[in-house]
């Protein structure tokens, strides 16, 4: 099991950029498929982006293709979320997700019942 922490949630203005981290520990980073969800009040939580273990492969919501982008540094165990040009819809709780399984090493997975590990979440606000 892989313990995840997200950091660099925040409160800013239409337009902005922001980039989200999370911390792993535990097993062997490099082994995981990372993800990021993120959930709205009242909303169902819904996939953001997720990255291959290499990075080599990434997928993204259609919502965000084009202005967000997952990357991961496997010496630093940390997989990162760029977020640019921040509209207001895309406020939310940000949760960054591990998944482990040899059927992820090309292309990682999208559904949230395929990542076993977890971060507490991190809030993201974005004013009109």
């Amino acid at each position: 099991q892989v313990q995840l922490v997200e950091s660099g949630g925040g409160l800013v203005q239409a337009g902005i950029s922001l980039r989200l981290s999370c911390a792993a520990s535990g097993r062997t980073f490099s082994s995981y498929a990372m993800g990021w969800f993120r959930q709205a009040p009242g909303k169902e939580r819904e996939f953001v982006a997720s990255i291959n273990w290499s990075g080599g492969n990434s997928y993204y919501a259609d919502s965000v293709k084009g202005r967000f982008t997952i990357s991961r540094d496997n010496a630093k165990n940390t997989v990162y979320l760029q977020m640019n040009s921040l509209k207001p819809e895309d406020t939310a709780v940000y949760y960054c997700a591990a998944g482990s399984g040899s059927r992820w090493f090309l292309a990682p997975p999208t559904a949230a019942v395929d990542f076993g590990s977890w971060g507490q979440g991190t809030q993201v606000t974005v004013s009109s």
